[in-house]
């Protein structure tokens, strides 16, 4: 494997800083973060006001216990601009997730926020070894998902040599990737596999390339996944972690030594707790992970729920930096799930099927592995007087129905239009999702 020793760090007093410095620094920062949404966001002081808490009682940092959490629907129900915490002419860039119209969850940036994350996503790239002399190919999709550009800005602050490719197009990503001797990839790891298997293809051996590093995220990936992905392209992987309410990638990622995320606490507080009780859980035990952001000028969260579930890792990292480090993400508490980077709920697919008057309200959706690549086949039945025999009819609403999926929840989906009755039908919960990929397991 080409592996590459890490670069020095790029923000050496921040990375390395001592606990105690860095825990002043967090409550100073979490002290005026708390000030600032109470008197910014209504929604906040509504909050605060319902729990019985005030900006002032925050003394310590365990004192952000006592305040209440921000859950998604928090977010959605703020559609689109209700948690800004800045005026408009001061955001530069907007980000939303993947939802219907009127259910995204938005997120804004001031021209400040972008050079922060952009600086939380450089720390990685140098400990993956890349700097002002390395070229990034960013393989992650470009627009509202923030891994593209997430990733682009962080190459940039690290000083790269950025390629933009985007997804798609993958014969063309192979040829530049030899041609322009790239040394590191930011993809999701299926896409990172399909880049190895298309070089293959194409009669090269990717072990020669330059490539040294790939920054994978956005997506599940096994230890098995992960060594065949640095076994093919001789590579060392390194996982990142984010989210969009949050920031984007960048929030935490693995260093060198592969052994944790992780997390940028100067920007951000982690908290573990009982997803049944919401209550903190010691160091090393596993629960849900709550994030704080300390220093977003533009769409700033307290205790904001991620439903991943995760745990904080004991003792100091050999690498030197002193941030805590988080294990890797072992799922959700809820029913989400994650097809080519892209975050679906059942809730959202089923909204999209009943929207059609001919379908029944019947439907399995069956995900496997297909080559390296998710796949996903939707069995839908039509309704009893709908007429099955009319070829045309029932391939126009195949069509119909691939295309609202792909237009609203960003996800490509292969439809199989079958008889009335056909679906197993259930006296209990029905089984909607037949998860069978490879990758996660």
């Amino acid at each position: 494997m080409a592996r590459k020793e890490p670069l020095v760090y790029y923000q050496p007093e921040i990375e390395t800083m001592s606990r105690k410095d860095l825990e002043a620094l967090q409550l100073e920062r979490l002290q005026a973060l708390v000030k600032r949404v109470y008197e910014k966001i209504p929604f906040y002081k509504e909050s605060f006001d319902k729990a019985g808490v005030k900006p002032e009682d925050i003394k310590t940092l365990d004192d952000l216990t006592k305040f209440p959490f921000t859950v998604k629907q928090d977010m959605r129900d703020a559609y689109p601009f209700g948690l800004f915490a800045v005026p408009r002419e001061e955001v530069v860039r907007v980000h939303c997730s993947s939802g219907t119209t009127g259910t995204a969850t938005v997120v804004g940036y001031t021209q400040a926020d972008l050079e922060r994350w952009g600086d939380c996503f450089a720390r990685f790239l140098y400990a993956a070894g890349c700097g002002p002399e390395s070229t990034l190919q960013v393989s992650y999709g470009y627009g509202l998902f923030t891994g593209g550009l997430g990733a682009h800005n962080g190459g940039e602050r690290a000083g790269c040599t950025v390629l933009p490719m985007s997804t798609g197009n993958t014969k063309r990503q192979v040829r530049l990737m030899k041609d322009f001797g790239v040394d590191c990839l930011c993809c999701t790891p299926s896409y990172a596999l399909n880049i190895a298997e298309v070089a293959e293809e194409e009669g090269y051996n990717p072990r020669e390339f330059p490539i040294h590093a790939g920054i994978l995220g956005a997506e599940p990936c096994s230890e098995a996944t992960r060594a065949e992905i640095e076994q093919k392209l001789g590579i060392q992987v390194f996982d990142i972690y984010g989210l969009s309410e949050v920031m984007g990638p960048g929030v935490a990622c693995e260093c060198e030594k592969q052994h944790g995320l992780h997390v940028c606490e100067d920007q951000f507080i982690i908290e573990i707790v009982d997803p049944k009780t919401l209550q903190p859980v010691p160091d090393g035990e596993w629960g849900e992970v709550v994030f704080t952001t300390l220093c977003k000028d533009c769409s700033p969260l307290v205790r904001y729920r991620t439903r991943d579930i995760s745990r904080i890792l004991v003792g100091e990292c050999e690498c030197g930096r002193t941030f805590r480090r988080m294990d890797r993400i072992a799922g959700r508490t809820d029913d989400m799930m994650i097809l080519r980077g892209v975050n679906v709920f059942p809730s959202q697919i089923e909204e999209e099927i009943v929207s059609f008057p001919e379908i029944a309200a019947q439907y399995q959706l069956i995900l496997t592995t297909k080559g390296t690549l998710d796949h996903a086949e939707l069995r839908v039945e039509t309704v009893p007087e709908f007429p099955f025999d009319e070829v045309r009819r029932l391939e126009k609403l195949k069509k119909d129905l691939q295309k609202a999926l792909k237009e609203n929840l960003q996800i490509a989906v292969d439809v199989k239009i079958v008889e009335p009755k056909t679906i197993e039908r259930s006296e209990g919960k029905a089984k909607r999702i037949i998860d069978l990929r490879e990758n996660l397991h």
